[in-house]
C-alpha cells in the first residue's frame, strides 16, 4: 500500500468521525417554530384555519350546537365536500405573553376568532369534564385565557410535530409554575393526551383521543 492510497484512508476515518461527532453533538430543538401551510411562522394573535394533514379525511373545525337547543356549544370536524369545510379560524395565545411566535411543545391557548351563535361562554378552547371519572373529555368553548395555575389547567394545549404536519395535545406543564393564584402548589391530576375526535350523533367531535388528529395551520 502506497503513501498516497494510506492518506486518502487517513482522511476518509477522520472525515466519517468528525462527521458522527458534529451529528451527535448537535441535538434538535425542542421548541422549534410553528409554521403554516406557506411556510411562514404562525403568530400570536394572527387568524389561522386548523384544517387535517390529509384532506380526504374530511375538512376544518367548527362550532356546533350538542343538544336540541341552541346552545351549549361543542367542537366538530367540517365534511370535506362542505362549502364552508374550512371551519372557523382560531388564534393562539402562548403562556408567555412576550412571545410573538407560537413554538412546539408550549402551553398555549386556542380561541375561535368567532361564534356562529349567541351562547353564554367565550371562544376559549378548555377540555370537558376535568376532575370528573368520564372515559371521554370533549372540547368545548367555555375556557379561560391567560392565568395560568390549577384553576385553569383545563385550558392549555400544545403543537407538537406529527407526521408531515403537527397534531394538538393536552399535556399542560403550566403547574410547574403554579404561584399565579395563592402562591402555592395544588395537587391536581393532569390528563395527558393527543386530541382528536369521537363520535358524537353521527358527527365528529374534538376531544382527547389515542388516536391524534394530524392538522396544518392556514391563514385565514
Amino acid at each position: 500500500m502506497n503513501s498516497i492510497t494510506i492518506m486518502f484512508l487517513s482522511f476518509l476515518v477522520f472525515a466519517a468521525i468528525t462527521t458522527s461527532v458534529h451529528c451527535t453533538t448537535d441535538p434538535p430543538n425542542p421548541h422549534k417554530q410553528v409554521r403554516d401551510t406557506d411556510g411562514d411562522l404562525v403568530r400570536v394573535e394572527t387568524n389561522y384555519y386548523i384544517i387535517p394533514t390529509k384532506k380526504e379525511t374530511g375538512g376544518g373545525l367548527s362550532l356546533r350546537s350538542t343538544t336540541d337547543e341552541s346552545c351549549p356549544l361543542g367542537i366538530f370536524q367540517e365534511d370535506e365536500d362542505d362549502d364552508e369545510s374550512l371551519g372557523i379560524p382560531v388564534t393562539f395565545y402562548p403562556v408567555n405573553p412576550k412571545k410573538s411566535v407560537i413554538r412546539v411543545s408550549t402551553d398555549l391557548n386556542i380561541e375561535f376568532s368567532e361564534s356562529p351563535l349567541e351562547c353564554d361562554n367565550s371562544n376559549v378552547w378548555k377540555v370537558g369534564n376535568y376532575s370528573g371519572h368520564s372515559k371521554r373529555h370533549y372540547i368545548s368553548p367555555d375556557g379561560v385565557k391567560g392565568h395560568p395555575g390549577s384553576n385553569t389547567i383545563s385550558n392549555w394545549f400544545t403543537i407538537e410535530v406529527f407526521e408531515s404536519g403537527y397534531k394538538l395535545k393536552h399535556c399542560p406543564s403550566v403547574m410547574d409554575n403554579d404561584t399565579y393564584d395563592d402562591g402555592e402548589e395544588d395537587d391536581v391530576e393532569v390528563l395527558c393526551k393527543d386530541v382528536g375526535f369521537h363520535k358524537y350523533s353521527g358527527q365528529q367531535r374534538l376531544a382527547l383521543s389515542d388516536t391524534p388528529f394530524g392538522v396544518v395551520f392556514q391563514k385565514a
